[in-house]
């Protein structure tokens, strides 16, 4: 979310995502690496005996991989909030779609770790995210798209997308590991 007058602020967290009693402006913990959590949501669906995936293409707008194909749904944990209640909040506010803590599955944690430089400025991800999935069979024309964070979305084969994230064959800022998490099957 870039252009907001008041800063989220987020907990700031130990390696193993608890958070430490202090917290950070979002802006802060990227320019300086702070540890902080974010949940992340990928839809899948059955289609023609072969899972598929939805992918969100990345507003050009936003702060960091704008214009790539990303996870279905990912999002900051304000301070205070938890990783489930965030990913059905991130669901309504970026997809339209709402989502039961019970539709979720827990697919494992993972560290992140990296810097890079987007429009000119040093980002730096410090963060412990929850790898979710869901099953929703729901056609792109009816999602409603957070349009200030979401260009586009798009079902492909789950198998074709491992393989194009691997060879690194489109605009993308997806983790092979984290597609790895992911079931093949119901």
């Amino acid at each position: 979310m870039t252009g907001q007058a008041e800063e989220e602020l987020l907990d700031v967290v130990d390696e193993d995502g608890n958070p430490t009693g202090e917290t950070v402006e979002r802006g802060r913990a990227h320019r300086e690496g702070i540890r902080h959590r974010t949940s992340h949501v990928w839809l899948l669906r059955r289609r023609a005996g072969r899972v598929e995936v939805l992918l969100q293409k990345r507003s050009e707008d936003k702060d960091s991989y704008p214009g790539c194909y990303d996870i279905s749904s990912a999002g900051h944990i304000p301070a205070g909030s938890g990783y489930t209640e965030s990913a059905i909040r991130e669901l309504k506010e970026e997809l339209g779609i709402t989502a039961g803590e019970d539709e979720l599955i827990f697919c494992g944690r993972r560290r992140i770790s990296c810097e890079n430089v987007f429009h000119g400025q040093v980002f730096m991800e410090c963060q412990v995210s929850h790898v979710y999935c869901m099953w929703k069979d729901v056609e792109p024309e009816e999602m409603t798209l957070q349009a200030s964070e979401i260009d586009g979305v798009m079902w492909i084969d789950l198998s074709e997308c491992r393989r194009m994230v691997r060879e690194n064959s489109f605009r993308h800022c997806i983790v092979y590991e984290e597609l790895e998490m992911l079931p093949e099957r119901v």
